[in-house]
C-alpha cells in the first residue's frame, strides 16, 4: 500500500535532466512486479528537441532517475543539438533589429 502512495506522487511531475533541460511530464510508471520496483517512467508532452519521436509518450528507464522531489531529475543521456555558428549569428542579428 505504501508503494502505491509513492508511485502516484510521480504522476504529473515534470522531468529535467541533470544539465537542466526539460524532458517532459510523467503520465504513468511501469512496475516490475517480480522485483516490486519501478522499472520505467512514461513521459508525455516531451521535449521534441531532445527526443525524436512521433509517439504519444516515451518510456525512460527508471535507472536514469537521479532524484525525486518537487521535480524528477534524470541523468542526461540525450545528444545535445547545437546550432551552427551561422544560425546563432542570424538569431543575434534578428534580435538586435527588434
Amino acid at each position: 500500500m505504501a508503494m502505491t502512495g509513492e508511485i502516484t506522487t510521480l504522476f504529473g511531475m515534470k522531468v529535467f535532466t541533470d544539465e537542466g533541460r526539460y524532458v517532459g511530464k510523467i503520465e504513468d510508471v511501469i512496475v516490475d512486479t517480480n522485483a516490486s520496483a519501478i522499472s520505467g517512467i512514461v513521459i508525455v508532452e516531451y521535449n521534441k528537441a531532445l527526443i525524436d519521436s512521433h509517439a504519444h509518450g516515451v518510456v525512460i528507464p527508471y535507472r536514469l532517475v537521479k532524484a525525486v522531489g518537487d521535480i524528477v531529475i534524470i541523468r542526461d543521456v540525450f545528444q545535445k543539438k547545437f546550432q551552427s555558428v551561422a544560425e546563432l549569428r542570424e538569431l543575434t542579428v534578428e534580435e538586435e533589429k527588434k
